[in-house]
C-alpha cells in the first residue's frame, strides 16, 4: 500500500485543493446560471453537468500510477538482492469493496443534491442562491458534531446562529429580486430547494469524513481520487436516469439551436459547467482528506462574497438592503468561527509544548 502522505505533502495538497475548490465554488454557480439565463430549461441536464465531468479524475489518477511505477522501478534497480518480494505499491486500484459501497451510496445522495441545487439556481439569482448556500456551514457543523464528534465552541455556535439569522432575513424578503416572469410560488420553491440542497450537502461532507475514518485501509490521496471517481459516477448515473425519464437527451439539439448565445456557445457552456463543477467536488473532497469536513464547509462559505460580487458584476443582479445585512451577518459568522479556531489551535499548541517539557 502506498504510504500515507507526509505532513509537508499534506500541506501542499491542502493549498492545491483550496485553490481548486475556490475556482469551482465561484465559477460553478456563475456558469450554471449562465445556462438558465439565456434559455436553458433542463434541470436534470444541469444536474448531470455538476458531476458528469468525472472522467477528468482519470488524468491525476494516471499521473499517480505512473509516479508509483517509476518510483518502484528505481527502488528495484538499486536493490542488492535478486529476490523481488511482492509489492502492492503499484496496484492499479486501491479501493476495497466496503469503501466502494460507501462511496456509491454517498454518490447517489450527491446526485439528488445536484438536482435540488440546480432546481433552486434555475429560480433564483446567483447572489441570493449563494447567501442561502452559506447556511451549509450550519448543517455541516451540526452533522459533523453527530457523525465525527466535531467539538463545538462558543465561537462556532455564534457562527451557526448568525448564518441562520442571515438566511431568515432573506426568507422574509422573497419578492425583491425575483426574476422576470417568475411567480412568487416558484421563487419560494426555489428558495426551499436551495436550502434543502445546502442541508443535504452539509450532511454529505461529514459523511465523507466518516467514511475516511471507518475505512479499514490507509487513506492516501490516490484513494481519495478513486473515492471521488466512484461518487461522481454514481451521482451522474442518478442524473442520467432523470434525464432519460424527462427526455432531456432528445431536447438538447433543439435547445442548443434556440439558445440565446448561439448553438456553439451553448455546448461550450455545457463543457465548462462540467469542468468547473468537477473542480468544486474534487477540491471539497481533497480538503476533507487534508483537514476536515468542517474546514471544507467553511471555505465554501467564505467564498460567498466573491460569488456575490461576480454575480452583481457579470449579471447586473440587484443587491438590496436585506442581502447586505445577510452578507454582513455571514461574514461576522465566518470571522467568529475562524477566531475561535485560531484560539483553540493556539491553546492546543501551548498545551503540547508544555507536556513535552521534561519534569525536573
Amino acid at each position: 500500500m502506498e504510504a500515507q502522505e507526509s505532513r509537508p505533502m499534506k500541506k501542499a495538497l491542502l493549498i492545491l485543493n483550496c485553490i481548486i475548490l475556490s475556482i469551482g465554488n465561484c465559477g460553478g454557480p456563475l456558469i450554471l446560471r449562465l445556462y438558465f439565463k439565456h434559455g436553458g430549461k433542463r434541470i436534470w441536464l444541469s444536474s448531470w453537468l455538476e458531476t458528469g465531468g468525472f472522467p477528468i479524475i482519470l488524468i491525476p489518477l494516471a499521473g499517480c500510477y505512473l509516479h508509483r511505477h517509476r518510483r518502484l522501478g528505481r527502488q528495484q534497480s538499486f536493490s542488492t538482492t535478486n529476490v523481488r518480494e511482492p509489492n502492492n505499491s503499484n496496484k492499479l486500484i486501491f479501493m476495497k469493496l466496503p469503501l466502494f459501497v460507501a462511496s456509491a451510496i454517498i454518490g447517489t445522495l450527491t446526485g439528488f443534491d445536484d438536482y435540488l441545487y440546480a432546481y433552486g439556481l434555475a429560480r433564483l439569482p446567483v447572489s441570493t442562491s449563494a447567501l442561502i448556500i452559506a447556511t451549509q456551514l450550519v448543517f455541516t457543523a451540526v452533522f459533523a458534531f453527530f457523525l465525527v464528534k466535531q467539538k463545538f465552541t462558543s465561537y462556532s455556535v455564534n457562527a451557526v446562529v448568525l448564518l441562520t439569522v442571515g438566511a431568515g432575513i432573506l426568507a422574509m424578503h422573497t419578492s425583491g429580486d425575483r426574476p422576470a416572469g417568475e411567480s412568487n410560488k416558484q421563487y419560494i420553491v426555489g428558495f426551499l430547494t436551495t436550502l434543502a440542497a445546502s442541508a443535504l450537502y452539509g450532511f454529505i461532507l461529514p459523511l465523507v469524513e466518516l467514511t475516511y475514518k471507518k475505512a479499514k485501509q490507509a487513506i492516501t490521496y490516490t484513494l481519495v481520487l478513486e473515492i471521488q471517481l466512484v461518487m461522481c459516477a454514481f451521482a451522474t448515473l442518478v442524473c442520467t436516469i432523470g434525464m432519460l425519464i424527462n427526455n432531456d437527451f432528445k431536447v438538447i439539439p433543439r435547445e442548443a439551436r434556440e439558445y440565446g448565445l448561439g448553438e456553439n456557445k451553448y455546448y461550450l457552456v455545457l463543457v465548462w459547467n462540467a469542468i468547473l463543477w468537477q473542480a468544486f467536488f474534487l477540491g471539497a473532497i481533497g480538503v476533507i482528506f487534508c483537514a476536515s469536513s468542517l474546514l471544507s464547509g467553511i471555505i465554501i462559505a467564505v467564498l460567498l462574497p466573491a460569488t456575490e460580487i461576480l454575480a452583481v458584476i457579470f449579471y447586473k443582479e440587484k443587491f438590496q438592503a436585506e442581502k447586505g445585512v445577510a452578507l454582513v451577518l455571514s461574514l461576522w459568522g465566518f470571522v467568529s468561527y475562524f477566531y475561535g479556531e485560531f484560539k483553540q489551535t493556539k491553546n492546543q499548541t501551548s498545551e503540547t509544548e508544555q507536556s513535552e517539557i521534561p519534569n525536573p
